[in-house]
């Protein structure tokens, strides 16, 4: 089987709880240091599965790289090669798309909940979860590319994830460990600047409970990813 091409933007948001997913179900996958100056791939064919991860930066950011990741999630799309975005990779996917990202009216840092919408193309990749617990920190939002549908929604984010046909676009983290948690609150203050809004959480608010969310949180991943992977390139 081909491997699945994991992209990472920044080096504290790796593919987290993705990679025990994928390492307890033998499917091969290679991690791909965008930030590390690795080059962005140019045949989506080469690969069972393109997955793109989070980071600081915007996508509307004039770096030498978004401009690949665009034209790549373009080409994945056209040759039926499976996409999944989440938070930044979401918005690459979405802007790729024909969506726009633009900043959000708030930040949404923290857990919060996700309410998943009644349909039944919903139901393929939720299954009977109908609402959760999810993991956020994004200051930008991603409108719905046509074609396209949404999946979920929360009350400071009104589109949290879309799909098309065997393409996932995320923009919550369901990917999120203990360990990944703990690190991007040691970065809180320079994220947070002073800035107080009741959709953003403090580290200690955060960690409280973290064990039992972020179990809560992988059985959601669990369920997503299982839908992702029936479409992986054998």
């Amino acid at each position: 089987m081909k491997s699945i091409a994991i992209l990472r933007h920044s080096k504290t948001e790796g593919p987290g709880y993705l990679a025990t997913y994928l390492d307890a179900r033998q499917i091969p996958w290679r991690l791909l240091k965008i930030d590390a100056g690795d080059p962005v791939p140019d045949d989506p064919g080469a690969w069972a599965g393109l997955v793109f991860m989070g980071g600081p930066m915007s996508v509307n950011d004039d770096l030498p790289w978004v401009g690949d990741e665009l034209a790549l999630v373009r080409r994945a799309v056209a040759d039926d090669v499976p996409t999944l975005g989440h938070c930044l990779g979401g918005q690459l996917m979405a802007k790729a798309l024909g969506g726009r990202v633009s900043r959000s009216p708030v930040k949404e840092i923290g857990w919060g909940t996700v309410t998943v919408r009644d349909a039944a193309t919903v139901q393929r990749w939720f299954g009977e979860v109908h609402e959760f617990l999810a993991f956020h920190w994004h200051g930008e939002t991603f409108t719905i590319p046509q074609g396209a549908g949404l999946l979920a929604a929360s009350p400071w984010c009104t589109n949290q994830a879309f799909a098309m046909g065997k393409h996932l676009g995320l923009q919550c983290h369901v990917e999120m460990t203990v360990e990944l948690i703990r690190a991007w609150c040691a970065d809180w203050s320079k994220e947070i600047r002073g800035m107080a809004a009741p959709s953003i959480q403090t580290p200690e608010q955060m960690e409280q409970d973290i064990e039992a969310r972020v179990r809560a949180l992988n059985a959601v991943a669990d369920r997503l990813y299982d839908r992702w992977i029936e479409g992986l390139k054998r």
